[in-house]
């Protein structure tokens, strides 16, 4: 049988990561010919309750070195609209590899590679460095998955399998985020899995992945768990099972079981301090509150309105500016095919276009009728940066005010950022 660890975190993080890692042998038996070990951690953006605790990669780090590691490697590629060596200082991860001596790797500042998509029948472009390492030597390195323990409005869940999602170069990610995003997370698994995860559980979000802040006390639930084992699928099985899902309302998990590479059912996985899984159960929501301004009407279309691409993406983004920046309405936006022609003919004034499918039927009509000037356009199915700007020219909110640090500072960061290369497809941030 597949065993997933649960571990309370009552007496310190530290003991929680090293009683996980130690219930499968310890860093001697997992460690591999390189000595060399690959942290993937959720850095998808620096606000609160969306990323790995640097506390939990800290205890990791350290457990790894104190056990004969040569090398442990921090790395993400941030989510679209952002980029990784902004979020590493925002979120103190990169003060916690200078700590404790671990690389942080800014996958976005990295070449780029094809890799190809089994069942999907196409390429996406990942770092060079993940190749190099994970798919070219991946039988000599020590691959670790530490996600964030959160629900998603777009897949359910986000764990351990759909964490490596950040492995992919963030254009490349644009493409097939839509029904099809599931298999893609599948198929990624498939080429490179993780030989462990490692999931922060001191606390679960409820109601998707990005919960704003004013929601905190809604959204955020302490759990003080620290979650492993060394079937990446067993344990995502076991972690959703937690947050009261199951396989069945999964698709990205069960598309990857249908692979064969790890456990998927249930009751054939050993859960190790089974009491601390009962006691801690919960009934999440995948989906967001949809607290969105005032103002702001949303048509959406018949069909292709996926809510793995141009829907949530959208909508995740509207209730964030709307809670935590008093952003304003007085907008229309149109998403997916076949919106009623008579509702649009009626929308004045301002107009958001999110995915190609709308833009395909609307955008030049619109544009024509409103101006240029009153039509902004996300293209694609989920350019996320064009999304943020959109949005945030509509709401009155300045793209200087999404980043917590001083601006001067900032722009620095973002300036090294693109003498070191990088390809993160990030927002206007001289838009006022």
């Amino acid at each position: 049988m597949a065993r997933v660890r649960f571990e309370d975190t009552a007496q310190g993080i530290d003991r929680a990561v090293n009683r996980v890692f130690d219930a499968f042998g310890g860093a001697g038996a997992l460690l591999k010919s390189s000595g060399d070990v690959f942290l993937k951690v959720n850095g998808i953006d620096s606000k609160p309750h969306v990323y790995t605790s640097p506390e939990v990669v800290s205890a990791a780090a350290r457990y790894f070195k104190a056990g004969g590691a040569h090398n442990v490697y921090v790395m993400e590629n941030s989510t679209q609209g952002n980029f990784t060596r902004l979020v590493f200082e925002v979120t103190g991860m990169r003060r916690m590899c200078e700590e404790t001596g671990a690389i942080p790797v800014y996958l976005d500042e990295t070449a780029e590679m094809p890799l190809y998509l089994e069942k999907l029948q196409s390429f996406i472009a990942i770092p060079d460095f993940i190749h190099e390492h994970l798919v070219r030597n991946r039988d000599r390195n020590l691959y670790i998955s530490v996600p964030k323990l959160k629900s998603h409005s777009m897949t359910t869940v986000t764990l351990g399998i759909k964490n490596q999602f950040g492995l992919v170069h963030q254009k490349s990610r644009i493409p097939d985020h839509n029904f099809r995003l599931h298999q893609k997370i599948a198929d990624i698994y498939a080429a490179i899995r993780p030989d462990f995860t490692l999931i922060d559980g001191q606390e679960a979000t409820n109601y998707g992945h990005y919960p704003a802040l004013a929601q905190e006390r809604t959204c955020v639930v302490p759990l003080n768990l620290i979650i492993g084992g060394d079937d990446p699928l067993a344990v995502d099985v076991a972690c959703a099972k937690l947050l009261g899902f199951g396989i069945d309302e999964v698709e990205h998990l069960r598309c990857a079981a249908a692979y064969g590479f790890g456990e998927q059912d249930f009751d054939r996985i050993e859960i190790e301090n089974r009491d601390l899984f009962e006691a801690r159960k919960q009934h999440f929501s995948w989906d967001l509150l949809e607290k969105y301004p005032e103002g702001v009407r949303i048509l959406r279309g018949k069909t292709m309105c996926c809510r793995e691409g141009c829907r949530r993406n959208t909508e995740a983004v509207l209730e964030v500016f709307g809670q935590d920046f008093a952003g304003r309405g007085g907008f229309t936006i149109l998403m997916g095919k076949g919106i009623d022609p008579a509702e649009v003919a009626a929308v004045t004034g301002r107009v958001h276009i999110a995915g190609d499918c709308a833009m395909a039927e609307w955008y030049h009509a619109l544009r024509q009728r409103l101006g240029r000037r009153n039509v902004t356009v996300s293209p694609g199915c989920n350019n996320l940066a064009k999304t943020i700007d959109a949005l945030g020219t509509m709401m009155k909110i300045p793209a200087i005010r999404l980043s917590p640090l001083n601006p001067l500072k900032s722009l620095a960061l973002l300036l090294e950022a693109h003498l070191h290369g990088t390809r993160a497809n990030i927002t206007n941030v001289f838009r006022v």
